[in-house]
């Protein structure tokens, strides 16, 4: 062998054990996440600091938690199995990361600024919800207005924007700003909703909407985060926040 492809070689395998050891393991925090404020919702193991929306506890059926993912069970009969699951902590101003992965057709959501105390009528844990859906196998997709049920859309009132989806099997990022009024959706890396609470032409989406009879819906100051069981088979991991002051 020439010395030109010893010498090769042995900076391949330089650069692949380098990244190797670089990548960060899944439900972890580097030092400079720590040091930014990023707190882990998920530890990859165990169910701490989520319970079910209803209960208070967390569900017994219909989500489980296996290699470091915490995903849903549709063999747990459907929505009336472990059904939504909320942060036990309140959330004003902040920044959301969660590595989602759904099944082909399948239907699920991030909310956000839930208050469990409301119920109006059918609906539930009443809050700002980021779509997870598959577009191209879910009817879900082709219903409400201008694609306000597609993926990464806030449900039933913005449809999204630039939405670089991976694909059923894959893992997606999904990420939410909130700071204020102000609220940004995120899909690996391209934003697809701006929106500010609270504005007249906020008030004029609402109105169009299932949330119209809600007084004030969507500009609560605070609330937990959820994670929406639809029956359907989605997962979850990398679940991490941090405050924005």
């Amino acid at each position: 062998m020439k010395k030109e492809s010893i010498i090769l070689a042995a900076v391949v395998i330089s650069v692949l054990q380098n990244c190797t050891a670089d990548k960060q393991a899944d439900n972890t925090l580097t030092q400079t996440e720590r040091t930014d404020g990023w707190q882990l919702l998920f530890d990859g193991k165990t169910p701490a600091g989520w319970m079910n929306a209803k209960t208070g506890s967390f569900p017994v059926s219909g989500w489980e938690i296996k290699d470091g993912v915490l995903f849903t069970n549709p063999e747990a009969k459907g929505e009336s199995g472990g059904g939504d699951i909320v942060t036990t902590g309140k959330f004003k101003d902040f920044e959301l990361s969660v590595d989602f992965n759904y099944k082909p057709g399948s239907n699920s959501g991030i909310k956000y600024f839930v208050d469990t105390e409301i119920n109006e009528g059918a609906l539930r844990s009443i809050g700002c919800e980021y779509q997870i859906l598959d577009d191209n196998l879910h009817p879900d997709a082709k219903a409400g207005l201008s694609g306000n049920h597609k993926l990464a859309c806030l449900y039933d009132l913005i449809p999204p924007a630039n939405v670089k989806d991976n694909g059923p099997d894959q893992w997606n990022t999904a990420r939410i700003v909130a700071k204020g009024n102000h609220i940004e959706h995120w899909l690996n890396g391209q934003m697809t909703v701006e929106y500010y609470r609270g504005t007249p032409e906020w008030k004029e989406i609402v109105s169009k909407s299932k949330f119209r009879d809600i007084s004030g819906f969507g500009e609560t100051i605070e609330g937990r985060i959820l994670l929406q069981e639809h029956g359907d088979a989605v997962s979850f991991k990398n679940i991490k926040i941090r405050e924005i002051r």
